[in-house]
């Protein structure tokens, strides 16, 4: 498979405002981000790249951000092993060790996963991710059936399955995400975790204790409704992938409609992760 990689030099640039390009670039397609010394790099598969929305994105950007972006394409295999070469070792909240097959283990944490990134998006390092592993590290998963949405490298599924979860869907539309998952779990022997190729269409008929969604605000409003209904009563569900404002408050009103209440938030940097609980409805 084929990539396209679009390179962006941000001069003079603030984290917000390149955290914001990271953002649009998300809703157009692009699934991996890399950072550089000159600003950061984003990856999509050829096949999904639209030279024409990616113009219109940027546009928009032209009065707010002065940079300058390079398209290039790639081959996967080069791709994965220079992403792979790049793969630092991260803890979180001294509980989970994440690391390639490459690195030595560490017996010291209670937990150890293993991933290799491939092209997926989902290594811990961004903050999104770490706040998503931060929650599940905070929640009692044991014998919780767990639906993770737009799983990437299948982290958080992965997660949520040494942490005692006994049933596990991991769901992403993309291809090298949904083999990524599969090979990841195989590495990490998570036998319970069933990995699913597509979207809010790809979801079993089936009822989860936990909802695991670390995706974009767009995809987030337009799947909060589908979600709420494959959720038991008093069930949890985390997001993340958005931003406090305006992105939060917008999130609080979608979930409202559906009977998912607010609990609490996380925030690092620009990014937020968000805790809502659905309602516990008593017949009376």
């Amino acid at each position: 498979m084929q990539y396209i990689q679009a390179t962006f030099n941000l001069i003079r640039a603030e984290e917000y405002q390149k955290d914001l390009l990271i953002a649009e670039l998300a809703d157009i397609g692009f699934s991996t981000f890399e950072d550089i010394p000159e600003g950061f790099a984003a990856y999509t598969d050829k096949a999904s790249f639209d030279r024409g929305r990616l113009d219109e994105t940027l546009e928009s950007f032209k009065d707010f951000l002065e940079f300058d972006c390079r398209i290039t394409e790639l081959e996967g295999r080069n791709w994965n092993e220079e992403w792979e070469s790049n793969f630092e070792p991260l803890i979180i909240s001294d509980q989970c060790y994440v690391r390639a097959t490459f690195h030595q283990p560490q017996d010291q944490y209670p937990y150890e996963i293993v991933i290799d990134p491939k092209m997926a998006f989902g290594t811990g390092h961004h903050q999104t991710t770490t706040m998503m592993m931060e929650y599940i590290l905070e929640t009692d998963m044991k014998g919780r059936a767990v639906l993770d949405m737009g799983c990437g490298t299948g982290i958080l599924a992965i997660l949520a399955a040494k942490r005692g979860a006994d049933r596990v869907t991991a769901i992403d539309y993309d291809e090298v995400c949904y083999e990524s998952t599969l090979e990841n779990c195989a590495l990490n022997g998570t036998d319970q975790i069933s990995a699913l190729c597509g979207s809010k269409e790809a979801i079993p008929a089936a009822i989860f204790d936990i909802v695991l969604a670390n995706i974009n605000r767009n995809i987030l409003l337009d799947q909060i409704q589908v979600y709420s209904k494959v959720m038991t009563s008093g069930g949890d569900i985390f997001f993340s992938g958005f931003y406090e404002h305006p992105d939060l408050d917008m999130i609080l009103e979608e979930c409202e409609k559906y009977g998912l209440r607010y609990a609490d938030h996380k925030k690092k940097g620009e990014w937020v992760a968000a805790h809502f609980r659905k309602a516990e409805y008593i017949c009376l």
